[in-house]
């Protein structure tokens, strides 16, 4: 199928109502058991959902990015979440989706910023958060939950105010709303600055749904088919992919959190998910540790058989030994890894950051199949992906671009970007939309090379590329990246511009650090004492001196300083999609780089 021009976001409903109703559209855990939602009562409760936001006068006539009503929301993946999305869509008005994590002086300047009028929040958390910087958004009208909470007003409310007439008046305001109305503002937190709105058109993103569809492909139903979804439904890449499964007719069933993964994975058998790249290096971190508790014969085969799938290439064979060997890799070590992720995976689709080459490898051969693709916010997201079709992936890369948009690298390598998926703009921001949209094409940042003429590769960001004292230039992402593969580092960020050297910041895997201090009789007490041990700073050079040798004089890590604790969100190291935030890092730890550098 492919997208006409008509289509806005919230037909996705009536779509899937018509071709394939679903006794499983969405689905989540409500006290201990999965509670399902069918497509025709979704419908209904979007429906009535809406009529109650038209009776609190949300939407409008004023259809024009400042004009129309902002609604925001803050909450976990739910149900609950689509169902305000596509009830706000279906009045004309606006969602702003926010990070559960964004702090409380970034939350205030998006309120203010949109001027939000209601919002929604999951948890009593969360709407503690909103109620400390309430009064600062004179905007705010009020604020629901999704969670019942005493002195709250439950989301219920709303759709209790349906009527007749309201629910007639939802389906007048939705023949009338326009593809290329507004459907949501994301802000983009990024690395530096405060928060940018992307706009987003129902255009912008059913394009994006569609030509990724196209390109990658999702089947529709009505085979059943289902995924479990957990990175947060405020980025544009996993609304983005929601929007896909319901156009396809994919169930979706939604986490409970971060930790309850391995769980919820085995109880619902996925044949697929999204993720980040960190979340993978997480999931290997723990299969890794699994085989270092192992003992004797089962220990050797686990790390023959990890060894083996590093070296697989899906474009070269291996010839017939070599297949045959990972043949009994993938009978006796690797299908433990798929009944761990419930023995049913056709697809992993990772983006937000570059992932290690090594990882995509190891899983694919363990037959455990991860696509890597990229795009920006303001592409609505989608640009290129890795494809199931035979040829269609090439580890290291980001796969070809998807049909329907152009793609072009600037004189500085830049890649940019034209079609009907780059974004209306920045919100109340001209002077960037301005810098950022030229002619057409939206320059992302990024920095890359096409591989085989065919193959999109990111090399970095723009911004990210710095200069050592000498003039030589140096990328950072893709010396992070192979450093990343060595089982003794966590975490890395290089250093160096405008010194003399290229020098890095790392965070020991401690784990994996203490189970080898273990090995060779060193005593283990705490990180602190760990990382100035000699024989440990010693081994830490060896693992450094073994992978510079992949780069280029400049590029070489001369000097590094181990650091104790690991970098995150609530540290405030890690963007919420967990890219590493440098300029807060290098503020944060310039007494270290400043040692490196003394």
């Amino acid at each position: 199928m492919t997208h006409t021009p008509k289509q806005r976001l919230f037909d996705a409903v009536a779509w899937q109502l018509k071709q394939f109703p679903k006794p499983d559209m969405l689905a989540a855990k409500v006290n201990g058991s999965w509670k399902t939602y069918d497509t025709a009562s979704v419908a209904e409760t979007v429906n009535h959902f809406s009529a109650g936001l038209l009776q609190l006068g949300v939407g409008g006539n004023d259809f024009t990015p400042e004009g129309a009503d902002k609604i925001a929301i803050i909450s976990n993946n739910r149900p609950e979440w689509v169902f305000t999305d596509l009830a706000v869509q279906q009045t004309g008005a606006v969602l702003v989706p926010i990070y559960p994590t964004t702090n409380p002086a970034e939350l205030q300047f998006i309120l203010q910023d949109a001027a939000v009028k209601y919002m929604f929040v999951s948890s009593r958390e969360l709407l503690d958060k909103v109620s400390s910087i309430q009064a600062q958004v004179p905007s705010l009208q009020h604020i629901y939950t999704f969670d019942e909470i005493p002195g709250a007003t439950h989301w219920s409310a709303i759709t209790a105010l349906a009527t007749s007439e309201l629910l007639a008046k939802v389906e007048t305001i939705k023949a009338g709303i326009d593809t290329h109305h507004l459907a949501t503002i994301i802000y983009t937190s990024g690395t530096t600055g405060t928060p940018k709105g992307v706009m987003l058109t129902h255009n912008n993103i059913v394009s994006n749904v569609f030509l990724s569809k196209e390109s990658f492909p999702f089947e529709d139903a009505p085979h059943p088919c289902k995924v479990l979804s957990f990175l947060p439904l405020n980025h544009i890449f996993e609304k983005c992919v929601t929007y896909i499964y319901l156009f396809s007719g994919i169930s979706i069933y939604y986490a409970e959190s971060m930790d309850t993964l391995s769980a919820n994975l085995k109880e619902i058998s996925p044949d697929g998910f999204t993720t980040v790249p960190r979340l993978l290096e997480k999931v290997f971190e723990k299969i890794m540790a699994t085989g270092n508790g192992l003992t004797g014969i089962k220990r050797r085969l686990f790390f023959w058989a990890v060894a083996l799938a590093s070296k697989y290439d899906n474009n070269i064979s291996g010839g017939a030994w070599y297949n045959l060997q990972l043949a009994i890799a993938n009978k006796l070590v690797f299908s433990k890894w798929r009944e761990a992720l419930g023995n049913r995976i056709s697809f992993i689709v990772t983006g937000g950051a570059a992932c290690q080459e090594k990882l995509l490898r190891i899983f694919n051969a363990a037959k455990i199949p991860v696509y890597e693709g990229y795009g920006p916010t303001e592409n609505s997201p989608v640009i290129s992906v890795n494809r199931k079709t035979p040829g269609g992936v090439k580890f290291g890369t980001v796969g070809p671009p998807i049909n329907g948009i152009e793609v072009k690298l600037a004189e500085d390598g830049e890649i940019c970007v034209k079609g009907p998926t780059v974004m209306k703009g920045y919100y109340k921001r001209p002077d960037l939309t301005a810098e950022t949209v030229i002619d057409g094409w939206l320059h992302t940042g990024d920095v890359g090379v096409w591989v085989d003429d065919t193959f999109l590769k990111i090399t970095d960001r723009k911004k990210e590329l710095f200069k050592t004292s000498g003039g030589k230039y140096v990328a950072p992402q893709p010396i992070e990246n192979k450093f990343k593969e060595s089982p003794f580092i966590e975490q890395i960020m290089v250093v160096g511009a405008g010194q003399k050297f290229t020098g890095a910041l790392i965070v020991p895997a401690y784990a994996y650090l203490k189970y080898w201090m273990n090995q060779q009789n060193i005593p283990f007490t705490t990180n602190e004492a760990a990382i100035t041990t000699p024989r440990v700073l010693e081994m830490y050079q060896e693992v450094v001196n073994r992978y510079n040798q992949y780069f280029n004089h400049v590029e070489q890590i001369k000097k590094f300083e181990l650091l104790t604790e690991e970098w995150s969100i609530a540290g405030g190291e890690m963007t919420p999609k967990l890219s590493l935030k440098r300029k807060v890092v290098t503020e944060k730890y310039k007494d270290a780089i400043a040692h490196i550098y003394s």
